[in-house]
């Protein structure tokens, strides 16, 4: 399967473009956002886990990134309530389980650098923000390693930022309120990606947002 494959182009999907697909396990959904590969793939995906549901054990050949977005994930290392982001390194395994309130989650899996070792659990609750040096964002760190930067970015109300070039690519998701630039507009539950060396004007209206971003990751072909 090749799903926003290539590298060069932007790929966008908005909530009213979700199509959830079953996965192999009873109970656990996949909304693919891009993939290159069958079962085991380099892969983007929203994940939605139904109450009390468990996944199959497996170890992270390619290493595995994830947000928490709804309910709370979990299995036997830790539990991981909404605003959680965690990197399990290649090399890593676990066996997912999750309680009543089921949950929803952004996973990455197949991206890691061979080099990228440390395991990484944030509460974004909890963790700190810092003012970014544009007029009202802040930011949080999440993850860096080389020329990848993890991070969320708080958007106030009516900001915009300066035309900027993504170099590496840029890609985000929307996780509240409502993100814009001169190509579209991007409500919450939105995912959009960026090709190497493109550019834009961002900005937010009356809502503001919260954005989940990384920059610096992509591929500039659509060689893995």
């Amino acid at each position: 399967m090749r799903l926003n494959a290539d590298f060069s182009k932007p790929a966008v999907i908005r909530p009213d473009d979700y199509r959830w697909v079953a996965s192999p396990v009873p109970g656990v959904e996949r909304m693919m956002l891009d993939r290159i590969g069958e079962e085991v793939a380099r892969a983007t995906s929203l994940v939605r886990y139904a109450p009390d549901s468990t996944f199959s054990p497996h170890v992270h050949d390619g290493g595995e990134e994830f947000l928490v977005l709804e309910g709370e994930f979990g299995d036997e290392h830790h539990l991981y309530p909404a605003g959680t982001y965690v990197r399990n390194p290649i090399g890593t395994s676990h066996s997912p389980r999750v309680g009543r309130q089921g949950c929803l989650i952004l996973v990455k899996l197949h991206q890691f650098d061979e080099a990228d070792t440390t395991p990484v659990i944030v509460n974004t609750h909890s963790a700190d923000w810092t003012p970014d040096y544009a007029p009202g964002l802040d930011v949080m760190l999440l993850h860096q390693f080389q020329s990848e930067n993890v991070v969320l970015i708080r958007w106030a109300p009516n900001t915009s930022f300066r035309e900027h070039t993504h170099h590496g690519g840029e890609e985000v998701f929307v996780m509240a309120g409502r993100f814009s630039d001169e190509n579209g507009d991007y409500p919450a539950g939105t995912w959009l990606r960026l090709p190497d060396q493109s550019t834009h004007n961002a900005f937010t209206g009356n809502e503001g947002a919260l954005l989940f971003l990384k920059t610096g990751h992509l591929p500039t072909s659509t060689k893995e």
